[in-house]
């Protein structure tokens, strides 16, 4: 909710440093300096706001209490702006005591942000918004990657049109792209298409891109793991590796790509795939964006939430992991408290693995599984709310107050995209200098398409002509 106000008084800021209210000789324009220094203010604080709700999350109290004087912050802010502004548009004149009352809690809300930047700084609470921080930590995903195999359940039409595609002479580029929401099993289902095919190819390799990709080790590793000598790695790898592949039939799996620009790089030295010899390249992101432009529009291949059967299947699967019992000595109250866990976790396979796991850890009795059902709301996504806060932390700063918006919404609420729209503008979530109405409708449906590419928001219903008509947020996002 922070995060909302400060979008929104931030944006109300920027209107009005642009508006003519402050243009010229005028009174009101020896405020200017007060809006733009707040304004940027407003700035650094959503720049660290991160940062304090993750120390906040590990349960520092005081940190919590911090978060809650920004919130407040935000909203008194914002009133101070909708009590004052209408009255100095009506005269364009700051007079007496309105002029002197305005100053008043202009200086206030100053000592308010001076003192919640001193606590901060106490609580060493950084900017997390562009931290280029060269010391990267250990990613589990990579150690995923490089596991064995592991079993994929309900995925089996999505491999056999995956290895059909892969496998088709005339696939344009050379490319398959799978791509969805996080926690559908993108990176489980290439893995299993990577290892099945590979030995139909001269020489393969599996790197993870990642959200932090460094350039370099992931062309040395691709290049070990196809065949480049270690002494031609180290006189001339770019040029090598491009020889060698020129030369042979390749398939490489990239996971978890992020952004073009990583891309851009490895293309330079990976042969055009859709020539004669028949290369491919399999990729895995988050962003349908990314695919498209990597392979077009031909190479997608969207994941969707297992149906409940499978859902099930998986759960039973990952329950009984370690016994044969499978459920003929379960009660059938069990067996169907067993189905509303799994109904909760809304298909996705990260939250159903997640929470079988965690009943592993329990009685397996109704009491104990009663329990977990009641508390999953808040228990139960806590091992997938950081895989799926990394697509949120991925958003630009101005777009995060929008995804925000559908926790507004009651759960699978299906929502009409041009009312969504109206209420970012109206909400002052979407602002642009000009003012012109226009321009800030096709922002938000700019935003509201990226979102969708991201896979944080699914649509629901579609106009004849292709525009979104209404969209929904998962279950599983909008409990996190």
């Amino acid at each position: 909710m922070a995060d909302i106000l400060l979008t929104a008084v931030i944006n109300k800021f920027v209107e009005i440093g642009g508006n003519l209210l402050f243009q010229g000789g005028g009174d009101l324009y020896w405020f200017k300096d007060d809006i733009d220094w707040l304004q940027r203010e407003m700035r650094h604080i959503r720049a660290y706001i991160d940062d304090a709700k993750d120390k906040a999350t590990g349960g520092d109290l005081r940190v919590k209490n911090l978060l809650k004087d920004i919130q407040e912050l935000a909203g008194d802010a914002e009133d101070l702006l909708d009590e004052f502004l209408p009255k100095f548009q009506q005269s364009n004149k700051c007079k007496g005591a309105i002029c002197r009352e305005f100053a008043m809690q202009i200086e206030k809300i100053k000592k308010r942000v001076d003192d919640i930047d001193h606590v901060r700084k106490t609580y060493n609470i950084i900017d997390t918004s562009n931290n280029n921080n060269d010391c990267i930590p250990l990613d589990r995903r990579r150690l995923f990657l490089y596991a064995g195999e592991t079993e994929v359940i309900g995925l089996d039409d999505d491999f056999n049109m995956l290895q059909d595609k892969l496998l088709d002479q005339d696939l344009p580029y050379g490319v398959v792209s799978i791509v969805g929401m996080p926690g559908l099993g993108k990176t489980t289902l290439a893995k299993k298409l990577y290892r099945h095919v590979r030995d139909q190819f001269e020489c393969s390799g599996l790197v993870y891109v990642s959200q932090q990709p460094r350039e370099r080790e992931i062309l040395l590793d691709i290049a070990k793991q196809v065949g480049v000598t270690e002494e031609e790695r180290k006189d001339n790898l770019e040029d090598n590796l491009k020889s060698l592949l020129k030369k042979k039939r390749y398939v490489i799996l990239l996971d978890d790509i992020w952004d073009v620009e990583i891309w851009d790089y490895l293309k330079l030295y990976l042969p055009e795939c859709d020539s004669k010899i028949g290369s491919r390249i399999i990729l895995t992101s988050r962003n349908s964006n990314i695919g498209r432009y990597v392979g077009g529009g031909t190479s997608l291949h969207v994941l969707q939430p297992l149906d409940s059967k499978n859902s099930f299947e998986l759960f039973t699967d990952k329950i009984f992991h370690f016994d044969n019992n499978d459920w003929a000595n379960a009660s059938p109250n069990l067996v169907n408290i067993g189905r509303d866990i799994v109904g909760r976790c809304g298909g996705i396979p990260l939250a159903i693995v997640v929470t079988a796991g965690m009943l592993r850890a329990r009685e397996r009795t109704e009491h104990a599984w009663k329990r977990v059902l009641e508390r999953m709301g808040h228990k139960i996504h806590d091992g997938c709310a950081k895989v799926l806060a990394l697509s949120y932390n991925d958003l630009p700063i101005a777009s995060r107050p929008c995804f925000l918006y559908f926790g507004l919404y009651p759960e699978d609420h299906e929502i009409r995209a041009f009312d969504l729209k109206n209420m970012w503008i109206a909400e002052k979530l979407i602002v642009v200098n000009s003012g012109n109405r226009r321009e800030a409708e096709d922002l938000a449906e700019d935003v509201l398409y990226d979102l969708i590419s991201r896979n944080l928001i699914q649509v629901a219903k579609r106009t004849y002509n292709g525009r979104i008509s209404s969209c929904r947020i998962h279950d599983l996002l909008h409990s996190l």
